[in-house]
């Protein structure tokens, strides 16, 4: 018995010890946040590349382990359902912020599906003076046009963390595209439906198109 305690007390040390590194080492800074969060993200994508193509569902996890702690999931699905969300119970907004989460874990991860060579480079920004920001990336690789990105941060008032909502790939607003998706299919046939909806999109295994 004693021994079982000793074991339950050394595993829950080491997973505060974990848990106070990891809010230790969250970047203040939001350009600093992008650039750690694209380096662990694009350096996991290139290691993990043998298990990607032989498990393509692997790119979920490395989104979820890598980008998805500096992401503000639950202010990005507020978003989503704007006024709407009024016509919601608790209940039904925790829900949604679940299946969006998940949801854009897979738009993430299937965007992220061929990058494995390229070179990612946050372009330097001016301080953020507010509490949202917007920092520029390019991502390089040889023989091709760089791809230009846009991240845009939020801090939040209480925290004073910086976490991202919304990326922007050559114009075109990725929280943007899926409010008029799924705003308009949530005004149709109601939240539970699109949350139905959404669930069993999730659950679908992930395919990597050639």
């Amino acid at each position: 018995m004693l021994k079982k305690m000793t074991l339950l007390i050394g595993l829950m040390a080491s997973i505060l010890f974990s848990l106070t590194a990891r809010a230790a080492e969250y970047p203040s800074d939001p350009y600093v946040l992008v650039d750690t969060a694209a380096k662990q993200t694009f350096a996991r994508l290139k290691a993990d590349q043998n298990q990607i193509k032989q498990q393509p569902d692997h790119l979920r996890v490395i989104i979820r382990e890598e980008l998805l702690p500096y992401i503000d999931n639950r202010f990005a699905a507020y978003k989503v359902l704007g006024n709407q969300i009024k016509q919601t119970t608790p209940a039904q907004r925790d829900a949604f912020v679940n299946v969006f989460t998940e949801y854009m874990v897979s738009s993430y991860a299937d965007a992220l599906a061929h990058f494995d060579k390229q070179v990612v480079k946050v372009e330097p920004g001016k301080p953020a003076t507010g509490n949202i920001t917007v920092v520029s990336v390019s991502v390089k690789e040889s023989g091709k046009p760089d791809i230009f990105l846009e991240f845009k941060l939020r801090k939040n008032n209480k925290t004073g963390e910086w976490k991202a909502f919304d990326m922007v790939a050559e114009g075109i607003s990725l929280l943007s595209a899926k409010q008029s998706e799924l705003g308009g299919l949530i005004r149709q046939n109601g939240i539970d439906a699109v949350i139905a909806q959404l669930q069993a999109h999730n659950a679908k295994p992930l395919v990597i198109k050639s």
